[in-house]
């Protein structure tokens, strides 16, 4: 029934299967992908025919996790996968980035490809396995298709690179390295790092293309035995003499065009240029208008690729290493925690960071269960920032892309939670765009953060690097514009501190660029990145040491981790009271570390003295302050220290005789006690009378010392003489039980003062 095609080989360790020939088989191709025990389908089908009017090649990426494939069930009130989370999206753009560039030009049949991880080890990430099987789907399908590529992921810790490590070694090493390449050449690049040098992440996309030919070699393998008959297409390129007509029509003002520096006034000029063109066609058919379209950007790249390489003019007259003109400005806004506004020619982001607490972490539902983050970055771009009229609201994938790059590259460089337990967001708002947003967002995210006083290691920039190639000759552009970036083959991104790089990002619209080329744009970004931190620095050099006064304070403290029932209490009361007294909001973890937040100082305090005193063991001979709670006969017990209760029996009231503990004492009153006495089994004896109620300072105790345990008199005295009265018994809760009450007659009266100081008998 089925006739299943495999390609089986070693890989990083593992076991790398591609099959095909048992599942989906009406799309056009389709692969299931096995690494590890982690599985990946993926399908690819393809429109027959271009729907009318088409003039852009529609490719749809879809990644998505089964939460089945862990033995997960999805959290939440809908249990069942719905909307793509980031992580889906990312990796979904993550797919379509080197692919893309693998189809023939004037190819503009829809395109779906579909990736579906049904099986997830808990190790090996199904994202690599994804692309993989993307791949091979695509090469397998008969639809015109450049590659095979290969996709891999490499660690870097103690020197030495590791092929698809799992998230965990990652995170303990100091590079996450995703590479996309074909058997010749780099396609794509993703990257955070922990400010590594680019020989590093040189030899780190060196080693994943040496990897990555291997599993090229297991398509091509798995292409002969299943491969489909190629689709035949007419993608010749007939339009010869037509450029020759549109040049000799608007070449001049395309070039003239070209040599405005205004963006505005540019877009202006050269709209001109194609009504001319399309009014020159205008009693032809619509395929042949649409046809002069792409004729003309085909033109327009032409007159500006061979300006920059003939003789390095670039459209807005800077040299190809040339940064645009820099400002940065801090505290922008009166209100926000950090907030910063920086612009590099015409390209402009507001960006804001606001701090808050623990409960302010984002609860990430995935694969590997529930996890949480305490570092955000959200990125908008707004239709107006290009002077265009368009749709407003929810982040795309590519708002969605652009924040995760702009994250990856501020995110080596935060503090840990122990030096600072904060959760931060940045926001960044991109309110002019012509170049490089998403590396405006990490210089004005880097220093809204560093206003907000977030300690960072050091400060981080970013720049976008452009690439024109014609045959063997090149340039790499620092700082592109955004015509730059449509009409050119590379749009670089790499971002990091003085002491190397956090990110680097690099997609390209050519079949590969070679290790000559990516060595000239790492140099020459790094001296690009070295001008933007120097003109950062105008503005703010390092992280303030006050924050806003609008920001939360957090406090730390640790404690035994026996004594967090204490703190908790019974159903959450004891913390509750604390927060509902203090103001102040308390968290605590399992292991005592306990975070106390308020933008009011003297609620951190108050909170931090309650817990303190809860934790606190009380010390014998110390004076405290404490608090009335109950009166009973025998005395008053009085909280001390947080939830500590000790009793201050009624001969330690006063020096002298107290008839009633209501005449001298009420609930709520607050006194100063001295701890007399703490009993093995914790009980605490307190006493008012040694300790001056209006300062606290300790008096001289003036009252005779008690006579010896063994001089007392009997532990309950009885009537013993005329009449022989009632049985007197000492206080239970009185250290002092050995003496008697009063009794009824003068007999039991002297058997139960004997055990009591003569002060407080009635002699």
């Amino acid at each position: 029934m089925f006739d299943v095609k495999k390609v089986e080989m070693e890989w990083g360790g593992k076991t790398l299967t591609l099959e095909t020939g048992q599942i989906a088989r009406q799309a056009d191709g389709a692969v299931l992908a096995t690494l590890g025990e982690t599985v990946v389908l993926c399908a690819v089908t393809a429109a027959k025919s271009v729907r009318e009017g088409q003039d852009f090649f529609p490719l749809t990426v879809h990644y998505q996790e089964k939460f089945s494939a862990a033995g997960r069930i999805p959290g939440g009130f809908f249990k069942r996968e719905r909307g793509a989370t980031e992580k889906e999206t990312l990796t979904s753009r993550l797919i379509d980035r080197p692919l893309r560039p693998l189809f023939p030009e004037g190819f503009y049949n829809e395109v779906n490809v579909i990736c579906q991880v049904l099986s997830y080890d808990g190790e090996t990430e199904p994202d690599m396995v994804a692309m993989v099987a993307a791949s091979a789907a695509l090469t397998i399908s008969g639809v015109p298709f450049m590659g095979p590529i290969g996709a891999a992921r490499v660690g870097y810790k103690d020197g030495e690179y590791s092929l698809n490590p799992s998230m965990a070694d990652v995170e303990e090493g100091d590079l996450d390295l995703v590479v996309a390449a074909t058997g010749d050449a780099v396609m794509m690049v993703e990257s955070e790092a922990k400010e590594l040098s680019e020989e590093v992440m040189l030899g780190g996309v060196l080693f994943a293309h040496e990897e990555i030919k291997k599993v090229v070699g297991g398509i091509i393998d798995l292409a002969e035995q299943a491969a489909k008959d190629p689709w035949e297409i007419d993608l010749s390129d007939n339009t010869g003499d037509m450029k020759k007509d549109l040049k000799k029509l608007i070449g001049k003002d395309i070039e003239k065009a070209y040599k405005i520096t205004d963006k505005s006034k540019r877009s202006d000029a050269l709209n001109e240029a194609r009504a001319k063109a399309k009014e020159h066609y205008a009693d032809q058919d619509g395929q042949t208008q649409m046809t002069a379209g792409k004729v003309m950007k085909k033109l327009e790249a032409e007159i500006v690729r061979g300006a920059i390489l003939k003789d390095g003019q670039r459209i807005d007259g800077r040299k190809t290493n040339e940064v645009r003109q820099i400002e940065s400005i801090v505290g922008f806004l009166p209100r926000t925690h950090g907030s910063a506004l920086f612009t590099r020619g015409e390209t402009q982001a507001i960006c804001t960071t606001t701090l808050g607490t623990k409960d302010a972490e984002q609860m990430i539902d995935g694969l590997n269960g529930l996890t949480y983050t305490n570092f955000m970055l959200h990125y908008n771009f707004p239709p107006y920032s290009v002077g265009e009229v368009g749709r407003f609201g929810m982040p795309g994938r590519r708002e969605i892309g652009h924040g995760k790059l702009a994250w990856r590259a501020l995110h080596p460089v935060l503090p840990t939670q122990d030096d600072f337990p904060y959760t931060i967001r940045i926001l960044s708002d991109i309110t002019e765009s012509n170049g490089s947003s998403s590396m405006a967002t990490i210089c004005g995210g880097c220093l809204s953060m560093m206003d907000a006083g977030v300690p960072i290691e050091r400060p981080v920039s970013g720049i976008a690097m452009g690439l024109i190639l014609e045959g063997k000759d090149f340039a790499v552009l620092s700082d592109i514009l955004g015509d730059e970036d449509h009409l050119g083959d590379m749009d670089f991104k790499v971002a990091g501190s003085e002491k190397g790089i956090t990110t680097m990002q690099m997609d390209i619209k050519i079949a590969g660029i070679t290790e000559e080329i990516f060595k000239a744009a790492l140099t020459q970004a790094k001296e690009g990145r070295a001008h933007i931190l120097g003109e950062m620095t105008k503005a703010l050099g390092t992280s303030r040491t006050e924050m806003s006064a609008h920001a939360p304070r957090i406090e730390t403290m640790q404690i035994d981790k026996a004594k967090i029932r204490d703190i908790i209490g019974t159903g959450g009361k004891v913390i509750r009271e604390i927060v509902a007294e203090t103001g102040a909001k308390v968290d605590i973890d399992d292991e005592g570390l306990i975070k106390i937040s308020s933008s009011d100082g003297a609620q951190i305090d108050a909170a931090k003295a309650w817990i303190e005193g809860i934790v606190e063991e009380a010390e014998v001979g110390k004076i405290y302050n404490g608090k009335v709670v109950n009166l009973v006969d025998f005395g008053a017990f009085v909280n001390f220290m947080g939830g500590k209760d000790g009793l201050v029996h009624v001969s330690e009231i006063k020096n002298e005789r107290v008839e009633k503990v209501a005449d001298e004492l009420s609930e709520g009153q607050e006194v100063k006690v001295k701890v007399l006495e703490i009993d093995p089994r914790g009980k605490v004896r307190l006493s008012m009378r040694v300790v001056d109620q209006e300062t606290g300072e300790e008096l001289e105790d003036t009252r005779p010392p008690r006579e010896p345990r063994g001089d007392r008199g009997p532990r309950r005295g009885r009537g013993g003489g005329e009449g022989g009265g009632r049985r007197g018994r000492g206080n239970r809760n009185d250290d002092r039980r050995d003496g008697g009450d009063k009794g009824g007659d003068k007999g039991g009266k002297d058997g139960g003062d004997a055990g009591l100081p003569d002060f407080l008998t009635n002699d």
